[in-house]
């Protein structure tokens, strides 16, 4: 899950609760993506100078996430672990907040091998999102430019625009078995830290699945060499 800035003509008597961090007349598209670049959830409209853990938390899926609605797969084993089951997550970046469901990096401080293999795998799983917003810009050069009108046509062409992506994705990509294009589970099936706060009960999901990834059911062949280099 992450924000894109789109750039959009400034509204007559905007102040500056319309400026994003770039200096430009922003609205967010705050989304999230699944492994085929296709969005599953979006929200539109947000201004620029909101925060994305903001955003977030004041949408529906936000609310829905928090109150076990949000229809995510229920807990199951990791591959190859006899651990307990894990629960489904959300990959972000620093601009979010920590919860059970919704994962972001180590801090970079005083960080040991395990956590910087996590941030690295971590990292690697947020590159969907992020080329998900490259694939729907150059295919809608609408976006490379300021969008020459009021934020509320804006947010109709940019929902107009993540509907045509979804589209594309979906009947011009190969057919694949085991991609499921919509979230149909019902309730959320990890309970273990049910009434922990989402920060604490959200660093031991960090922690189970940074010593997954660091053990040999979860380890790639390559990570330690690709985190070598970032100490």
């Amino acid at each position: 899950m992450d924000g894109k800035h789109i750039r959009v003509k400034k509204p007559p008597h905007s102040g500056s609760w319309f400026y994003s961090y770039k200096q430009y007349f922003t609205i967010v598209l705050l989304a999230l993506a699944d492994s085929t670049y296709k969005f599953i959830i979006v929200d539109i409209g947000a201004y620029g100078s909101t925060a994305d853990t903001r955003i977030f938390s004041a949408s529906r899926k936000g609310d829905r996430l928090q109150a076990n609605q949000l229809a995510l797969p229920e807990s199951r084993q990791l591959p190859r672990s006899a651990g307990p089951p894990a629960p489904f997550v959300i990959v972000t970046d620093e601009g979010f907040a920590l919860t059970p469901h919704v994962m972001r990096p180590f801090s970079r401080r005083d960080l040991d091998d395990n956590r910087r293999i996590f941030n690295y795998r971590l990292s690697r799983a947020r590159r969907y999102v992020e080329c998900a917003f490259g694939i729907l810009t150059n295919k809608w050069r609408v976006f490379l430019s300021s969008l020459q009108m009021s934020p509320d046509n804006a947010t109709l062409v940019i929902k107009a625009c993540v509907i045509l992506h979804n589209f594309i994705r979906i009947h011009d990509a190969p057919s694949d078995p085991g991609v499921d294009h919509n979230l149909t589970a019902t309730s959320v099936g990890y309970d273990h830290n049910r009434h922990r706060r989402p920060r604490t009960a959200g660093m031991a999901v960090r922690e189970m699945y940074a010593d997954y990834f660091s053990g040999p059911e979860g380890a790639l062949p390559w990570q330690m060499d690709a985190v070598s280099g970032r100490h």
